[in-house]
């Protein structure tokens, strides 16, 4: 569900020369709810909404939703008070996931080169097809007729000669339109739409930009690569400015896109300050992301924490590791250290048991900086080596050197815990994948 900023300005007839606009950018319309209304018709007309639960947002609204004021990521409370009538329904992902699977595979009769984006948005490259299709449009026409005979939901299709203006043409499509916006005229185009229709100009940076005086694209596309590097304090970010406010745009459509993060999070049923409800989740957290990590095959080196507060307001925090890891016993330690810095707590609070500053609604971790396991080469530290040793003690259990370092004990007894962790982690993967996800749950105590 699409809330990106719109202007009825620009969605007219910008001409007919289809030459180089080879990107189609296909979205559909309100998914998750045109999903349900396909399978169940009784509810055509009426304003569905995807969401249930007191504590829970809405993940997509009909049309009929939208002049009530529902948006997604609303709560669903607000929802409710706006759309009494409305038709609240909980989220079937892996039924939007199948459907959508099967629309990727009728796109898939046309070209392979296919970028999909989410389980509603694909960027294809229609390049190779024009010598059986002639013209990008015929694409898009056919796109949006099969989708809507076959599934039963509408799609709205971008054409252009880039990625950026293909996804912003179709945002202005919406709903069940396709625009055509020839390579000649991008940047007129472009400069028409609101600035925050710009990928890269959030709440933050269009602040910024608005003490230099930018309100609009065609402002935003006055300025100097210079002076927008020092309105937005990022080289790269002005970069980015510079070439979207002209229309140019220098991504590929990639067929495949390697998963750059696994996450996982969880609302609770109330606001909490408890540091060890928001740790327990953070523990199942990392345990869901570390045994996701496993089974396909990854390592990560960054962990990022997510909260989000009463007010619904977001905060996330990352840090980088070392080393990369896949185990729970790894990355739980570091959510804990973040939790603590994310809401200015010394070390170790948590394990202490003080209260939190902040009650919290929902807590998540997630990794990125994810690379193949079985290439990705691991230098072995220390305490894995002292892990390796052989335990060196006599019959008598004292060591045969007579004057063992205290704290090399406990080093070494560390290093062992965390290579019985691995494996540990590992026997619970051979559990869930013969009994379910649910069957088993990692405990660690603290250190």
């Amino acid at each position: 569900m699409s809330t990106s900023p719109r202007s009825a300005a620009v969605r007219r007839d910008w001409g007919h020369d289809e030459t180089g606009c080879t990107i189609l950018h296909i979205d559909m319309d309100a998914f998750f709810a045109s999903c349900e209304i396909a399978r169940h018709p009784e509810l055509k007309g009426r304003p569905v909404i995807i969401g249930t639960g007191v504590r829970s947002v809405v993940s997509a609204a009909s049309y009929e939703a939208r002049p009530y004021g529902v948006n997604s990521a609303m709560p669903v409370a607000t929802a409710k008070r706006l759309c009494p009538d409305g038709v609240f329904l909980p989220v079937d992902m892996a039924y939007y996931r199948s459907v959508s699977h099967r629309i990727f595979q009728l796109m898939s009769r046309i070209t392979d080169r296919i970028e999909r984006t989410s389980v509603d948005e694909v960027y294809m490259d229609v390049a190779g097809a024009l010598r059986q299709w002639e013209r990008p449009t015929a694409i898009g026409a056919w796109i949006r007729r099969e989708v809507e005979r076959r599934f039963h939901v509408t799609c709205s299709v971008g054409v252009a000669g880039n990625k950026l203006v293909a996804k912003l043409a179709s945002t202005n499509a919406k709903p069940n339109g396709m625009l055509l916006v020839p390579v000649a005229r991008q940047a007129e185009f472009v400069q028409m739409l609101p600035l925050r229709s710009l990928p890269g100009v959030g709440p933050s940076s269009a602040k910024r930009l608005e003490q230099w005086g930018v309100t609009t694209v065609a402002q935003l596309a006055a300025m100097s690569r210079e002076d927008l590097t020092r309105a937005t304090g990022s080289a790269i970010h002005a970069n980015g400015l510079y070439l979207a406010a002209r229309g140019l745009d220098e991504r590929r459509v990639v067929p495949y896109t390697p998963e750059k993060s696994i996450g996982s999070e969880h609302t609770f049923d109330e606001d909490t300050d408890d540091p060890a409800r928001v740790s327990g989740l953070l523990l199942r957290c990392a345990d869901t992301v570390a045994s996701t990590l496993r089974r396909k095959g990854l390592l990560a080196r960054t962990v990022t924490v997510k909260l989000r507060f009463a007010d619904l307001s977001y905060a996330t925090k990352s840090f980088t590791m070392e080393r990369p890891v896949n185990t729970a016993s790894a990355l739980y330690p570091q959510t804990i250290g973040l939790l603590e810095r994310m809401l200015d707590m010394s070390p170790g609070s948590v394990s202490r048991g003080i209260r939190l500053p902040r009650p919290v609604r929902l807590a998540g971790a997630s990794v990125s900086g994810l690379s193949d396991a079985a290439t990705t080469p691991v230098q072995a530290s220390f305490d894995d080596l002292l892990a390796e040793e052989p335990d060196d003690r006599g019959t008598d259990g004292k060591s045969d050197h007579g004057s063992a370092d205290r704290r090399e004990d406990a080093t070494v007894r560390t290093a062992k815990t965390a290579k019985r962790m691995g494996q540990a982690e590992q026997a619970l993967d051979s559990i869930r994948e013969r009994f379910g996800n649910g069957a088993v749950r990692l405990g660690l105590r603290d250190s």
